[in-house]
């Protein structure tokens, strides 16, 4: 007994230094503990409520069949009646008539079934159980200056684990977790795991948080990569470069400066380094400023009364919607101050989307040269040139934008349905809805343009870009069965969201179907050579899009730049032979045919009005590939 009694008395004087010696190292690790599934946190409460006695009353003998309460003023709804009283008396009272005395010779026992009676209402409490928010794993990095774009630190850098309790007078007493495979366990709220280098693929993360309620969040992942820079690690000692890091987290919980759009989406990480120019979003959005010579531009300031060319052959215009050479000359100054003027919305929606700001200023100089128009021959509309089909994919695969979209147009209670499970009528009102917003034709507005329009139209092709990112991870993850990140590379990936926002889903499927079989990898060589003919106008548009200097030095006509035209300059038609101009002014008798896309090497649509590209196709499916509509709705 008394050998017992000291085995308990030594224990116990073990066990709290134990306890603290753990507690001191500062991470440990992990305990051998399943991951908490995800978990609905609840709790009951008493609230006050005023409660309306009812008396359901049988006709024949002033019977009362049932008695109960509702929360609210005015008569019972059958869901109540039925719920407290049964199906068979709800239905008895639901099928009985008004009792009439002359019916009935004033005699109301003579009348069948039921009816409701008023009694009372008093005060009264109720227990109400409601859903409580759950603790929260927050991710930073310590001992880091995190430099962007490149994000770049001079330091190893540790994984910042910050947790969060938001319920008062209760706290997170661990967060735990892996990286690599490789578990971790820190008390407290806090926890600094030291990063090691890892591959160009990253690491995956898990972790999550105990909380002093009794239960934890959920479980959070996160993808990390840490990649060396130079050889300042070369082990013969030799290394003369200075140390340096480049350093990207991909999660929800991130609270650094947020990657690249879609990045999380398609599970990839950004080039080393950061991206290529066409995909930056610049320090300021004077840095998006450019002087590209917009024939179509031109063409329609002039037709607008914005550009005075009276002087010029034909009053400035080669056609009823192009200026010609003179025609370009005079209004000039004007096309690169429209050009530039909606550069602090392309750069804010940058910021609020993450959709890079150079890629939407190349998609807008190639699909409209900025005249966000109605053009009216290809029912298409504003800066990118939206159709009907084109608002389909935003308003199916931006669940967040149509949740604010929707009720713009119907009732909320429809709106909560989603997108997809609505009625075709339903369908067909929000995609004319969305297309109308960006339509800034304006004919009582100056220049025939609703600014205002304008300037908020940019933010819908914004969060356009994000619904084709997504739709382009669903088609490749239908074939491949992984994330896109595993079978291709950030800058290919938003090529391939160009081709799905240009030839349509139809295309960008097939193309990448057959791709995967023959090669198990995508890169944009290989893709692009499965592109079927009806669909390989989306080549040039890409090209012109993704050139390296795209947007950044323009080449505008050098006449125009540097001097004065010669008078065969003058009147010489700008459009190159056998070409025709694709868009029309609202109203307009002329009938455009589509034609092939100009010279990529020449600068995106400087010379030559916004051009479709037909194409055939449809919607993956939810798990299957399958054949899809068009993107853009061209014959």
């Amino acid at each position: 007994m008394r050998k017992t009694l000291k085995l308990i008395f030594v224990l116990a004087l073990i066990l709290p230094l134990l306890s603290q010696f753990l507690q001191g190292s500062g991470v440990v690790r992990a305990e051998e503990e399943d991951p908490p599934e995800e978990y609905i946190r609840k709790t009951i409460i008493t609230v006050d409520y005023t409660a309306h006695e009812w008396w359901l009353v049988r006709w024949k003998n002033d019977d009362i069949t049932c008695r109960f309460l509702v929360d609210h003023e005015g008569l019972p709804t059958a869901d109540e009646v039925n719920t407290w009283c049964g199906a068979s008396l709800e239905k008895e009272w639901a099928k009985t008539n008004p009792c009439t005395y002359e019916v009935n010779g004033g005699d109301t026992h003579q009348c069948p079934g039921l009816y409701m009676n008023y009694f009372q209402s008093y005060p009264s409490q109720r227990e109400v159980e409601v859903e409580l928010p759950l603790p929260q794993v927050w991710l930073a990095l310590a001992d880091c200056e995190l430099s962007a774009p490149q994000n770049t630190c001079k330091n190893l850098p540790s994984l910042k684990f910050i947790g969060e309790e938001p319920l008062a007078n209760e706290t997170i007493i661990r967060i735990q977790g892996s990286i690599d495979g490789e578990p971790f366990s820190c008390p407290g709220d806090v926890c600094s795991i030291p990063l090691k280098p890892t591959s160009s693929t990253g690491v995956k993360v898990e972790f999550w948080a105990d909380s002093s309620f009794g239960d934890a969040s959920i479980m959070y992942s996160a993808m990390v990569r840490l990649m060396p820079w130079g050889d300042f690690m070369a082990p013969d000692g030799t290394a003369s470069d200075t140390q340096l890091w480049y350093v990207d987290v991909l999660s929800t919980q991130w609270r650094g400066v947020q990657p690249a759009s879609c990045t999380e989406t398609w599970q990839v990480f950004p080039d080393i380094g950061g991206p290529p120019p066409w995909l930056l979003t610049p320090d300021q959005p004077e840095d998006l400023y450019t002087t590209i010579s917009f024939y179509y531009l031109a063409g329609m300031l002039i037709s607008s009364g914005e550009v005075d060319a009276h002087e010029c052959p034909n009053n400035g215009m080669a056609t009823e919607q192009t200026a010609n050479a003179c025609g370009i000359q005079a209004a000039y100054q004007q096309v690169v101050d429209w050009q530039n003027y909606f550069d602090q919305q392309i750069f804010d929606t940058a910021i609020e989307t993450g959709v890079p700001a150079q890629l939407l200023k190349n998609v807008f100089s190639r699909e409209s040269q900025f005249w966000p128009g109605i053009y009216s021959t290809y029912r298409e509309a504003g800066f990118g040139q939206l159709t009907e089909n084109g608002a389909d994919t935003v308003l199916l695969w931006n669940p967040s934008f149509f949740s604010q979209f929707c009720p713009l147009v119907l009732a909320q209670d429809r709106c909560n349905l989603g997108f997809g499970n609505l009625g075709s009528e339903e369908h067909a009102m929000l995609r004319g809805a969305l297309v109308r917003k960006v339509n800034s034709t304006c004919p009582e507005c100056p220049v025939g343009i609703d600014m205002s329009q304008a300037n908020f139209s940019v933010r819908i092709f914004g969060e356009g870009m994000l619904a084709n990112c997504e739709q382009v991870g669903r088609i490749i993850r239908n074939y491949t069965n992984q994330d896109p990140g595993q079978v291709s590379n950030f800058e290919d990936l938003w090529r391939f969201t160009l081709v799905n926002y240009n030839a349509g889903p139809g295309c960008l499927s097939d193309a990448i179907n057959k791709a995967y079989r023959t090669h198990a990898y995508l890169d944009w060589d290989t893709v692009s050579s499965y592109l079927s003919e009806g669909c390989r106008g989306a080549l040039d548009y890409v090209e012109d899009i993704s050139l390296a200097k795209s947007g950044l030095e323009p080449t505008p006509t050098s006449w125009v730049q540097f001097g004065t035209p010669s008078e065969p300059e003058l009147t010489v038609i700008t459009l190159p032979p056998n070409r025709t101009p694709s868009p029309t002014q609202p109203g307009s008798s002329s009938s455009p045919t589509p034609q092939k896309t100009p010279n990529p090497t020449s600068t995106p649509g400087a010379g030559y009005p916004p051009q479709p590209t037909p194409t055939t196709g449809g919607y993956p499916g939810a798990n299957t590939p399958a054949p899809q509509p068009t993107n853009r709705g061209y014959p």
